[in-house]
């Protein structure tokens, strides 16, 4: 019998050393205070006190992208899933007061292609550049058999830390505050199985013009824009002192999210008209005749993250927000409901057909 060898039943032990050896300068470029040592070790260490932290509480997230990466699989574009990744962890942490500190990353493949990692590991790296945490290390998984042709799937695991008496929320959120929203930058990573049925309800070619106003881009372009990461502009409004509560808005939308940091017997009011959609969100309902309450509860519809804030301190909130790049609009406000009953959130002046009309 012929001598067998890993490479023969589909891991390429050389092509792991290779990407290892690539991603390398990519992580050190995200080097941070408190980071320790570098890629090839057994485990990550991380100073808390070099970070400056004296009475800190860890705080920590793990997410995906979801079937967005069947979008990036196949356009072969590969950069922008690897910022969702990091968005989708470090804007949760962002919202409990913390600042993340370093980030891990575990992508898994039928068959290891060098550039195809290497560029999903780039756009990670970019993500951590953007939120000001450190790239860690992480794990490459070649599984033959598990996985198909040129598929792959990727995790995030990121941590932050916050001061004890920083958390948030915090106790006082109640009636009269101001919710303002931050926009996103388009689908963001949740809801893309109803994207992806609604292209082939539609009979869309991802490879050609994006048919909603995104000049010189294709569709699948247009649909891969990556997540934004809000980290630096909220935590200078919670260094600020002007932020109650935070949420991001992903799976479950506006309904969803913002009731996890209201308290019990409050009521989120928000105007429909009170902000902008980008264009792809009044497409996606008219190509799959998507109904406005199944919009908002799958998708962000415009508003990647929503902050409390107190009414004297709104615009004081919404101008620092801006500075630091954000477009901000003030969605409304919150009232006092049944006393104990479960927060919700309340969509006004939804108007016909909305948001494709």
């Amino acid at each position: 019998m012929t001598s067998l060898t890993y490479r023969d039943a589909g891991v390429d032990i050389e092509t792991g050393d290779a990407l290892v050896d690539a991603i390398k300068p990519l992580a050190r470029a995200t080097s941070r205070s408190g980071s320790m040592g570098s890629l090839g070790g057994f485990g990550a260490l991380f100073d808390l006190k070099a970070a400056g932290y004296t009475d800190p509480v860890l705080v920590s997230s793990t997410d995906g992208v979801g079937t967005k990466l069947r979008l990036a699989i196949d356009t072969g574009m590969h950069d922008a899933v690897g910022i969702d990744l990091v968005a989708m962890c470090v804007n949760d942490l962002v919202v409990q007061g913390a600042e993340p500190l370093f980030f891990l990353d575990y992508f898994a493949t039928g068959k290891l292609r060098l550039e195809q990692a290497r560029s999903v590991v780039a756009g990670i790296a970019e993500g951590c550049k953007l939120a000001g945490c450190a790239l860690v290390g992480g794990e490459t998984a070649e599984m033959p058999g598990m996985y198909s042709k040129d598929d792959y799937d990727l995790a995030g695991f990121s941590v932050g830390a916050a001061e004890r008496d920083g958390l948030l929320p915090k106790p006082d959120v109640g009636a009269g505050d101001v919710v303002l929203g931050l926009a996103s930058s388009g689908v963001h990573s949740n809801g893309f199985s109803l994207v992806r049925r609604v292209l082939e309800a539609a009979g869309q070619d991802i490879a050609g013009p994006a048919p909603f106003g995104a000049a010189g881009q294709t569709l699948g372009q247009a649909l891969l824009a990556p997540t934004r990461i809000y980290v630096k502009s909220v935590l200078a409004l919670h260094r600020a002192g002007l932020v109650k509560a935070a949420a991001h808005i992903t799976g479950g939308g506006l309904p969803g999210n913002l009731p996890r940091v209201l308290p019990a017997g409050s009521i989120a009011v928000l105007d429909a008209g009170a902000w902008t959609l980008p264009p792809v969100f009044g497409w996606l309902a008219r190509s799959g005749n998507i109904a406005a309450e199944e919009m908002l509860r799958v998708f962000n519809c415009g508003i990647g993250m929503c902050v409390v804030v107190k009414d004297a301190d709104a615009d004081a909130a919404a101008a620092l927000l801006s500075e630091h790049g954000e477009t901000v609009f003030r969605l409304g406000r919150i009232e006092a409901g049944a006393e104990g009953a479960v927060p919700e959130v309340r969509v006004e002046n939804l108007s016909p057909g909305w948001p494709a009309a």
